[in-house]
């Protein structure tokens, strides 16, 4: 059943997810302007007639303020996105494999640490220090790549990051040296971990709040079943090819991806292109419509304000953790983040040290816990998108899917959190109950079903906060991706660092029973995000108004002083020869 059809038409506020600061007529203006080749994204406007009616019953007004995406997005006319169903599919499904290239980067590598130790003659210990600065770097680098992509768009972000990635895995299959391999690992896991900020922002410019879930789902499928197949994939690759031929499979892997990427996949960051209808600037464009359409002239409209590219700012993602609910949401899913990395980072040794378990084997130990993560994503993104349409409909508000609707007013915290407390409940208890099957040494199918239903209560709720983070910062999605990478990774970091201590000092099922009592005793503060942030994203909005609109007035102040000068330039010799 379609709630948007039975729920009552009268609006509650203005739109939240697409500005409203151009006219329907001015979008159609611009829609006109753009080139034959973005013919294909006009697929979502077919309900064209409907947009114009909702515009003269008042769902869209001429005289409402500004919302927050009206201050950070450029817009160009009513439709949210006007890229065509099967447009979306294809940038879906291109981010959702590029998101798979960085978990799968981390995990093929697991495998191959005893023989690039032998081979190297360094320590164990040595080469788990790679495993380190990755980490770190993995926390890193989206902060750049975030910031960057907001700015100068997803396309040039996505490039740069690849390239770089490709490099450092040449290298990384060629060198024979620890200090090589120590700084190739480094750029390796700067160029796939700078993708992850990304993936999530394209999500965010394609797909409105009431949509967003299915479409993120899929995207967060690519990141949850990289740890599950790597393993896999590494374990045969160094037992019968070597360990280079890991490295030499990763470069294969991202030049497949970044073919296609260059050729087709189009520009979608709001701030460069809008919603896709404003033609995008040279190095946004896809490399097939550069060559067809470079002697062209690409006509922008003249109230687009060509955005000023800068050096990216990993401080614009620092800052994010200055809003109080964002700090709390970062926190609470770094948590849950450690919960998770606990499991797979010791599932292996303790496998092995349980049931002595050769590599392979080890390696197809991931699949219940990886196949579950996939399974959690994909279909908590179809339930969030239900739950979000169910509070919608409670509440009489309309929900627009080809414009997007409003979230001043709406619950969007209530919308997704409601979801997470029994996944949490649940989550709890079997993590406790796989602490101790592994304490008792039990049946290998205890450990391993009880992995499964990890993957899905635990990091199903990571998923339904990843979708939250994008709703609550819409100015800036990638760059609120990069922080929660930021938090999520550094505290892995630290959990996998210390995890190995805390099970020789505690034995397996308190260290693991601590672990499920960590992310529980402060899943309260879920319910303090759903009261309290609907006021605190109120707070945010005014505050980034009232700075929007300084910015504002300090431009025409400046511009004005300028013309004020250069007419005095020109009045001074018409003074002097009178």
């Amino acid at each position: 059943m379609n709630d948007d059809e039975k729920t009552p038409t009268t609006p509650t506020c203005h739109n939240h997810d697409d500005p409203r600061n151009r006219s329907s007529k001015e979008g159609d203006d611009l829609t006109s302007q753009v080139p034959d080749q973005r013919g294909d994204r006009r697929g979502s406007e077919d309900s064209d007639n409907d947009s114009t009616q909702d515009s003269q019953n008042g769902v869209e007004g001429d005289n409402e303020p500004p919302d927050l995406e009206t201050l950070s997005r450029v817009s160009s006319g009513p439709p949210y996105s006007v890229f065509s169903p099967s447009v979306k599919r294809w940038i879906v499904f291109m981010n959702c494999i590029s998101a798979f290239i960085s978990p799968i980067t981390a995990n093929i590598y697991f495998p191959a640490i005893p023989a690039l130790s032998q081979d190297l003659g360094v320590s164990i210990g040595q080469i788990n220090l790679t495993l380190t600065t990755y980490m770190i770097f993995q926390a890193l680098a989206p902060t750049f790549f975030g910031d960057f992509a907001d700015i100068a768009g997803r396309r040039p972000a996505f490039i740069i990051a690849c390239t770089i990635y490709l490099g450092a895995n040449i290298g990384l299959a060629l060198q024979r040296n620890y200090a090589a391999l120590l700084v190739l690992r480094m750029l390796q896991s700067g160029g796939s971990s700078g993708t992850i900020a990304l993936v999530y922002g394209v999500v965010a410019d394609i797909a409105p709040s009431s949509e967003r879930g299915k479409f993120m789902g899929i995207v967060g499928a690519g990141l949850t079943i990289g740890p599950a197949v790597g393993p896999i994939i590494g374990g045969l690759l160094s037992q019968y090819l070597g360990w280079p031929s890991i490295f030499w499979f990763l470069c294969i892997l991202s030049v497949v991806w970044m073919v296609p990427y260059v050729l087709t996949v189009p520009e979608t960051g709001r701030k460069v292109v809008g919603n896709g209808s404003i033609p995008p600037q040279g190095w946004n464009m896809t490399l097939i419509d550069y060559i067809r359409f470079r002697s062209q002239p690409r006509n922008r409209p003249s109230s687009h304000v060509r955005q000023k590219l800068r050096l990216p700012n990993p401080f614009h993602t620092v800052a994010v953790l200055g809003n109080k609910d964002m700090a709390m949401i970062l926190s609470y899913n770094a948590c849950l983040y450690i919960g998770f990395m606990t499991i797979t980072a010791t599932l292996s040794s303790q496998f092995a040290d349980i049931y002595h378990y050769d590599d392979i084997q080890l390696g197809l130990c991931y699949l219940p816990i990886g196949m579950a993560t996939t399974f959690s994503s994909i279909y908590g993104g179809y339930v969030m998108d239900w739950n979000f349409r169910r509070i919608a409909k409670k509440l009489g508000v309309r929900i627009d899917r080809k414009r997007g609707m409003d979230l001043k007013g709406f619950p969007i915290e209530r919308a997704r959190l409601q979801l997470v407390y029994p996944l949490v409940m649940v989550g709890t208890l079997v993590y406790i109950g796989y602490a101790w099957a592994l304490y008792y040494e039990t049946h290998v199918a205890v450990p391993l079903a009880l992995s499964f239903f990890i993957g899905i209560c635990v990091t199903g709720p990571f998923q339904f906060l990843n979708v939250l983070i994008v709703d609550l910062y819409p100015e800036a999605p990638a760059t609120a991706t990069a922080a929660n990478n930021l938090c999520r990774c550094l505290s892995g970091a630290v959990a996998t660092a210390v995890i190995q201590y805390i099970i020789d000092a505690w034995g397996r099922g308190w260290a693991f029973t601590f672990i499920a009592l960590l992310f529980t005793v402060f899943s309260p503060a879920l319910w303090v995000i759903q009261k309290y942030g609907p006021a605190w994203r109120e707070e945010r909005m005014e505050r980034m108004k009232r700075a929007a609109e300084k910015r504002e007035t300090e431009a025409k102040e400046k511009a004005n002083a300028t013309a004020e000068q250069s007419n005095g330039i020109f009045a001074e010799p018409q003074s002097t020869s009178n």
